[in-house]
């Protein structure tokens, strides 16, 4: 599948980028004179901005399509970074992070929306969210580390303008190279009646997954760097990071897993990368890269399983609403996680604890296997494009 390999091309780079920044932006807060509970909001706020674009991406590309959104994120994200460089305030750096969180909610539920359309083969299509997912896992490994050693060899500036420019550069790149997968039209004939499409509601406890899942990983973002010694610590943290991404390589690369229950395969995973930060919290006999590497295999398993999970759920239609609604679900969960462990890390609590009460509370509810709620009301296709 040729777009298949340009979409994949085009998320190596964005998640490269995007990943670089990871065990930076915390050092960069500090050495601004930001507080630890003032980069827990930088870093929660990120998310929160995250909701409108959700919002409007569920919408737009089920009618428009995921090409334009995609690059507006791209350029988007790359032109805040190059204003980024430039920052000599906390507060400006809170104002550019809101921005860029704004803009960057497009990006996800566009790739998720057009990879998903390219088959109609569940098998197939679980292996294109594994593909997506070893894409982003293989950018991951490397980035913490070569974001941290950019800033090591020219400082905080010029590694936000190197940065900057590869997402304005790969936006405009795939103005030329994507293309909208051909829709399917089916022949009616005339004087058939209208049928109209049914379209499944997913309980909103599946929802509870992908916000677990983002609450603890904002809690190991905002946790990871402080951990490893903050400014002076910037290459231990890009290490750690790109521990975890080994980890989640290794399992992302079992392409089998895809023939299992997406809804098995998720709480399983879940429930690893659980134990992880219980290890993490109360196990200190066991060495921190160990511990890492487990919770990097843990999300290779989880992240799939849930975007095959809400296809399986969603039976194929309007994908960009659902994957719209997952990214809501994340960004509150990555609101919600650095705002809490900085209040904790202040009052020399261990933020990784809670990560692992509320993902064993969330697997009480999850079930295991496909329960679907009563499909919505017939929505007519017409002229509003509903």
């Amino acid at each position: 599948m040729k777009m298949a390999f340009w979409l994949y091309f085009f998320m190596f780079l964005a998640f490269f980028d995007l990943h670089a920044q990871y065990p930076i932006l915390t050092p960069f807060a500090l050495s601004l004179g930001a507080a630890p509970t003032f980069i827990g909001w930088m870093m929660g706020i990120y998310a929160l901005t995250h909701l409108p674009g959700n919002l409007m991406a569920g919408q737009g590309v089920d009618r428009h399509g995921s090409k334009g959104y995609m690059i507006f994120s791209l350029i988007g994200a790359g032109c805040i970074l190059l204003l980024q460089a430039h920052v000599t305030e906390p507060w400006q750096l809170l104002v550019l992070r809101s921005i860029s969180g704004f803009v960057l909610a497009f990006l996800s539920p566009a790739c998720l929306a057009m990879l998903a359309s390219l088959t109609k083969n569940p098998v197939q299509q679980g292996k294109l969210m594994a593909g997506h997912g070893v894409m982003h896992t293989l950018a991951s490994v490397v980035s913490p580390a070569a974001g941290a050693f950019l800033v090591a060899q020219t400082g905080f500036s010029l590694t936000f303008q190197s940065l900057g420019w590869l997402l304005i550069v790969t936006g405009l790149i795939a103005v030329f190279t994507i293309h909208e997968p051909k829709k399917e039209k089916a022949l009616i004939p005339a004087g058939t009646p209208h049928v109209p499409v049914k379209i499944n509601i997913i309980p909103l406890r599946y929802y509870l997954l992908p916000l677990a899942v983002s609450c603890s990983q904002g809690i190991l973002f905002f946790e990871l760097p402080l951990q490893a010694g903050g400014t002076s610590g910037i290459m231990h943290t890009g290490l750690y990071f790109s521990i975890i991404s080994i980890g989640a390589l290794a399992t992302l690369s079992m392409l089998f897993l895809s023939r299992y229950s997406p809804y098995h395969r998720a709480v399983l995973g879940i429930f690893g990368i659980a134990i992880s930060f219980f290890a993490l919290a109360a196990l200190e006999f066991i060495p921190l890269p160990v511990s890492l590497f487990a919770l990097g295999m843990a999300k290779g398993v989880t992240f799939p399983a849930i975007a095959s999970m809400f296809i399986d759920l969603s039976g194929g239609k309007r994908l960009g609403t659902v994957f719209s609604l997952q990214s809501i679900a994340m960004s509150i969960g990555s609101f919600i996680g650095p705002i809490a462990a900085g209040m904790l890390h202040e009052n020399n609590y261990s933020p990784y604890f809670l990560a692992f009460l509320l993902l064993m509370v969330v697997l009480l509810f999850t079930p295991l296997g496909k329960h679907h709620a009563p499909p919505a009301p017939p929505a007519t296709i017409g002229t509003n494009g509903l």
